[in-house]
């Protein structure tokens, strides 16, 4: 049985990676840190018209209908080179508008998604604020339970202070109404469990590629930084620590696929194989960002050097849909106190 991708999904990817290559540089992340939304509507644009946000769109509402699996590497990409653009609220949303029972909101707005007309913005319980409210034309709230859909003119929003700027968070003060539920007892429950997983996962694949970038850029570093006149990284200590890095990344990259098969065929064991690979890559990403900071030495601290754009989204990536501290709980208590066996890597993909 074959379990890698297949061309066109590599395809896709390559198609994203020229386009990043291209028009998301470093320079372009600091043009956007002293822009007033930080966020640009010519790149997000240029992604709709690559076909991205169409990708979990289904076909009857003018997307492309497929699943976690083929968008689970472009994901990485985006971490590769830190694009910060409202990609993951936007997919969150597209799948739980999608899903729900009543399609009406689903007719109005996934034609816009697909088409780069909407921005949406998902509110989940782990964290008291909302990421990319102020770009959002929908906001998907939760409260006592329910689902509630607002229009920007329906909310009041308060930024919040983070320490990556590029991670866009704001409080909202609203007030539900009938006119805003959308769902509410086990449709809820059900649709904002499985928008929880499908952000984990976005969030877990691109710690994945941030980690990737990270460790490259230690690796450049090492071969033109010279020392005692011969380069660092010939240095058996530089090497390890490098070495070591990608082997942690590695093992990480078929534990974020294996969560994007998860999702894609609703697996019983989705939620846990989603923990383990947003704890797994946050911990790679970390490790990552500490062996690059050291092969960098000083410079590594200052604002000129590039490494702190990707160390930053890191950060915030790892911080959300669920903290390292939270996914360990919930892996603890589906495994341990629930008493749900795991099945192993093979078994877990025909599940």
């Amino acid at each position: 049985m074959d379990f890698s991708f297949s061309e066109d999904q590599k395809m896709f990817q390559e198609t994203l990676r020229d386009f990043l290559t291209a028009e998301h540089t470093s320079a372009t992340i600091r043009e956007l840190w002293d822009s007033e939304t930080r966020r640009s509507s010519e790149l997000w644009q240029q992604l709709c018209e690559i076909g991205i946000m169409g990708l979990l769109v289904p076909e009857e509402y003018d997307g492309m209908g497929m699943d976690e699996v083929d968008l689970v590497l472009c994901l990485e990409e985006m971490g590769t080179h830190a694009f910060a653009e409202p990609v993951i609220p936007t997919l969150v949303g597209t799948r739980l508008l999608a899903d729900l029972a009543d399609k009406s909101l689903a007719q109005e707005w996934l034609p816009k998604v697909a088409g780069g007309e909407a921005i949406l913005a998902v509110q989940y319980p782990e964290s008291p604020f909302v990421q990319d409210a102020h770009v959002a034309n929908l906001l998907i709230l939760q409260k006592d339970g329910e689902l509630h859909a607002l229009t920007p003119d329906q909310v009041k929003l308060t930024r919040q202070d983070s320490n990556d700027p590029s991670n866009c968070l704001f409080s909202v003060d609203w007030t539900p109404s009938a006119d805003t539920l959308i769902a509410q007892g086990e449709e809820a429950a059900k649709l904002s469990a499985e928008a929880f997983d499908r952000g984990a996962l976005a969030a877990a694949a691109q710690l994945l590629g941030c980690g990737q970038r990270m460790i490259h850029m230690a690796c450049e570093y090492a071969s033109e930084r010279k020392q005692f006149g011969v380069f660092i990284g010939t240095f058996q200590a530089i090497k390890h620590m490098c070495s070591n890095a990608q082997v942690q990344v590695e093992y990480v990259r078929p534990a974020v696929y294996r969560a994007a098969f998860s999702l894609a065929n609703n697996s019983v064991n989705r939620s846990v194989n989603v923990s383990m690979a947003k704890l797994a890559a946050g911990e790679a990403a970390h490790t990552a960002s500490r062996v690059s900071m050291q092969v960098h030495g000083g410079q590594g601290y200052t604002w000129e050097q590039d490494l702190h754009l990707w160390m930053r989204r890191a950060w915030s990536l790892d911080l959300a849909w669920g903290s390292k501290q939270m996914h360990s709980q919930r892996i603890a208590s589906i495994v341990i106190d629930q008493g749900v066996p795991t099945a192993p890597l093979g078994e877990s993909w025909l599940a």
